[in-house]
């Protein structure tokens, strides 16, 4: 339960508190009905007064005093805090809006991801903890709040809409993640994101229906995955070879460990480009493993022999550990 749901359920229930006393009050010292009694409370805790209804006894007098010092007291505080709650929540809206929209402003080379269910919610948490940029696109009132707690970059709306996807970059954006509930939606976002951006990469969900996946790459999708194909797959080589699906969970997915399978692009300016994979001393100056090398416009070659020569714009696919991927990262960069 937020802490606005705690203040209104508390405000409620004093005031409520309030008008059950002074009502039954009345009814048992004044002997009124309850209608009578319900609008004498309320006309004394609202100060109004009109005289029509006045009590006579004198515990109903004393009634009547510990209502107006009491009762008036807790709706101004009740008011108050209302109006307070008004104000702070427009000028917070206001402000967060403000502050959203300067985030999104200097956002570059980042990831959109379109939709946080069950699935994209998982994406923007591992982008989150890898502290890659990125914008989530959501148009349900509950999943934003959810967004909004975490406090991630986001824009309410249909990420189909031409606006929104412009909002949220894409003109800028390095690639984009359409995980909206149905292949429809999918691919409509495709084609608006291919059509704003001919060169961004999209990465489409797929429910696995038939022509589903073909669809979605006609539309311009770089790569469909269907989660129910992939986790059909991953249930039985967990069966089949655990230990080898034990290994790359732990490689992949846990960062507690300092185990890290990561991939490298090859700069022009990269001091390994050009020199074979001995040459390079990764295995021997990071303690690092080349599984495989991925080329421009050709594929995987795993496990590369040590005399393969490492080219710009090659893709490494690299085992070592966290420290050392992340020196030779620097290096790259550097």
């Amino acid at each position: 339960m937020s802490e606005v749901t705690k203040k209104v359920l508390f405000l409620f229930s004093g005031f409520c508190l309030i008008l059950f006393s002074g009502t039954f009050g009345y009814i048992y010292l004044e002997q009124y009905n309850f209608t009578d009694a319900l609008y004498l409370t309320i006309i004394t805790v609202a100060t109004v007064g009109y005289g029509d209804m006045v009590p006579v006894t004198s515990g109903g007098k004393l009634l009547t005093v510990v209502l107006v010092l009491v009762g008036v007291s807790f709706v101004m505080y009740m008011f108050g805090k209302i109006i307070e709650n008004m104000v702070e929540g427009g000028l917070r809206q206001i402000l967060g809006k403000h502050h959203m929209k300067k985030q999104l402003q200097h956002l570059s080379d980042h990831y959109i991801v379109c939709g946080h269910g069950r699935i994209g919610s998982i994406i923007c948490e591992t982008l989150h903890d890898n502290n890659q940029p990125f914008v989530v696109i959501e148009k349900d009132t509950d999943e934003l709040q959810a967004i909004q707690e975490k406090e991630y970059v986001n824009i309410s709306g249909e990420a189909s809409n031409d606006d929104i996807l412009l909002e949220a970059g894409i003109e800028r954006a390095a690639g984009l993640i359409a995980v909206v509930s149905t292949d429809a939606d999918n691919v409509f976002i495709t084609l608006t994101a291919k059509g704003l951006n001919q060169d961004i990469k999209v990465l489409a969900r797929c429910s696995g229906a038939n022509g589903a996946e073909i669809k979605l790459k006609r539309a311009g999708a770089d790569k469909v995955i269907s989660p129910y194909y992939i986790g059909g797959r991953r249930m039985a080589h967990s069966m089949l070879r655990p230990n080898v699906t034990d290994f790359i969970d732990l490689a992949m997915y846990t960062s507690d460990l300092s185990l890290r399978l990561e991939e490298i692009l090859v700069t022009e300016n990269a001091k390994i480009n050009g020199l074979s994979l001995l040459q390079s001393n990764l295995r021997k100056k990071y303690n690092i493993i080349v599984i495989g090398i991925k080329r421009k416009g050709g594929k995987m070659q795993f496990n590369p022999k040590p005399d393969t020569v490492i080219l710009a714009e090659d893709i490494l696919i690299l085992l070592g550990q966290n420290q050392q991927i992340s020196d030779l990262e620097k290096e790259m960069r550097g």
